[in-house]
């Protein structure tokens, strides 16, 4: 069984579609990469699988429950665990208020993510709005953690990042599916990198699925097709 399907997914903004059909599974250990180019639906369709934003046709299921009609919160505490575009962390809180305030009983604890992490065990005492972006995203990352997710959701987490800060999120999302089994939909434009850590790829190109299948048999044609400037 599937640890979240979605099937024949349609979402609207207000009157406009977003989404027309999209249909992607994650199995449990298993990294996914969900691709397209910009504008193409992939944060709405992140938004409708955190219950942020309602689908208006097709299936959504976690662990083989409906999650239609479920609000955003429970969708959290079931296991969906967001590093949302942007970051978005507290920037009035410190590095540890920001990991604590998540906090759920379960593996991930705050020595386990200064271990991924050491840079924000050195900073625990910071504010989050004086870090740098890299460390942002390092910390909306361990925050995601600290819920004890069965599924981490990366949108564009290493977006406009260093090249020395990109590799250490690479490094870490690898080691994520190295050494915990956690399942993982990772958002990203970059090809190589997720070709290290991706089992399969999904393509949506306006608000569709056009594409989906092991990351090994995406082909030239079709990434320049779907993928390319």
């Amino acid at each position: 069984m599937s640890l979240l399907r979605l099937d024949h997914v349609s979402a609207f903004y207000g009157p406009s579609q977003a989404l027309f059909d999209v249909s992607l599974h994650v199995e449990p250990g298993e990294v996914v990469a969900l691709m397209g180019r910009n504008g193409m639906g992939k944060t709405t369709t992140i938004k409708v699988v955190c219950r942020m934003l309602k689908h208006r046709g097709g299936a959504l299921a976690f662990d083989g429950q409906d999650i239609a009609r479920w609000p955003s919160h429970r969708a959290a505490r079931a296991g969906l665990g967001l590093v949302p575009e942007g970051r978005r962390c507290f920037p009035n809180l410190t590095v540890r208020e920001n990991l604590v305030a998540a906090a759920r009983p379960g593996d991930w604890t705050l020595a386990k993510v200064a271990e991924l992490f050491p840079r924000l065990e050195e900073r625990q005492g910071q504010m989050a709005s004086s870090l740098s972006g890299g460390e942002q995203q390092m910390l909306a990352i361990g925050r995601a953690l600290m819920t004890n997710p069965r599924l981490l959701i990366l949108d564009e987490a290493t977006e406009g990042l260093a090249p020395v800060i990109r590799a250490e999120i690479w490094a870490a999302i690898s080691r994520l599916k190295r050494e915990t089994g956690l399942a993982i939909l990772v958002v990203d434009k970059s090809l190589k990198e997720l070709g290290l850590v991706a089992d399969r790829g999904v393509i949506l190109e306006r608000g569709k699925t056009v594409w989906q299948g092991k990351f090994a048999d995406l082909d030239q044609l079709t990434r320049d097709r779907f993928l390319g400037v």
